[in-house]
């Protein structure tokens, strides 16, 4: 899957755990009617990617969605594995389906 839109926040990387665990926050708005705020994680090395981008540049995130349970409880996460510069103009989110443009009928004599 893919978000695109413009960069809003990157986070500084933050280490958890004696295991020196790495993930850094990028928050994506996408560009559609009602823009989205969507936040990815990167995760160990892929924060990194991050460095090369800066807040409103326009981004294509590739995204895995992840789900887990925890004492009864589920969660969501959005992992980011991959980060393009995309244009401005061709920005969209393609993390929803694609919805077919509307068009106008043909003129066909019929009053309605």
């Amino acid at each position: 899957m893919n978000v695109q839109g413009k960069i809003k926040v990157i986070g500084a990387t933050e280490t958890i755990g004696a295991k020196a665990f790495r993930k850094r926050l990028v928050v994506i708005e996408t560009a559609e009617q009602y823009p989205q705020l969507i936040p990815i994680e990167f995760t160990q090395d892929k924060t990194s990617l991050l460095d090369a981008y800066k807040v409103d540049e326009y981004a294509n995130v590739s995204i895995n969605l992840r789900g887990s349970e925890w004492q009864g409880k589920y969660y969501a996460n959005i992992n980011g594995w991959k980060i393009e510069r995309a244009e401005a103009e061709k920005s969209s989110d393609s993390f929803m389906p694609d919805r077919a443009q509307a068009t106008e009928p043909e003129d066909d004599g019929m009053p309605f």
